[in-house]
Order: C-alpha cells, then structure tokens, then sequence
C-alpha cells in the first residue's frame, strides 16, 4: 500500500520561502506540493502577526483553516474550520493576529 502519514504534532515544519524570500514568521509541511511541481498540498503554519507577501495565483489556491484565524487583505476573516477556494488571478496578502495553521491545495494550470 502506497501511503504516507503525517503526525503534524511531531513532523517538524519547514522555514517558508514559498513566495519569494524566507519568512521566518511562517512554516510550512510538503505533502504532495513541491517547488519543482508546484500543484498539491501542503500545511502552512503562521505565527501571531505573520503577513504574506502580496501574490497571484496562477490557478486555484484552497485552504482549509485548521486552528487560529487568518485575515484577507481586503479585510475577510476566516476562522478555524472555514474553507477558502480562490480563483486563478486572485491578487492578494494575508495576515494573522492569533496565528494559525492551513491545510493548503494549490491546482495550477
């Protein structure tokens, strides 16, 4: 059987540089995403007052909110347990008071 299980307790987390430079404040767990295919899923976990740097999604980018709440840039919060489908060209950046932690699926063309 071909299956992977991730404890996300206990896997550590990677230093995120996913939109360009290093963000210390952010962390992220490859599951089936890669920088060389950049399309499938990864956990992206944010610190309190974490910011992304503005980006457009050349498709479809998905996330489930895990724990904490995260804030769109045009003011949107979405709390623990929402799910969020952006469509291809959405411009934006998102933020975090709390902190939280994303299930995150990229679909690019």
């Amino acid at each position: 059987m071909n299956r992977r299980v991730f404890s996300v307790a206990e896997t550590p987390f990677l230093t995120y540089d996913l939109d360009g430079p290093v963000q210390p404040e952010m962390s992220w767990l490859p599951i089936t995403y890669t920088k060389e295919n950049p399309r499938g899923s990864y956990l992206m976990r944010m610190q309190p007052g974490a910011v992304t740097i503005e980006h457009v999604h050349p498709g479809y980018e998905e996330f489930l909110v895990l724990e904490g709440e995260l804030i769109d840039s045009d003011g949107a919060v979405f709390k623990a347990g929402e799910f969020v489908s952006f469509e291809p060209g959405t411009r934006h950046w998102s933020r975090t008071e709390t902190g939280c932690v994303l299930a995150v699926f990229e679909w690019r063309p």
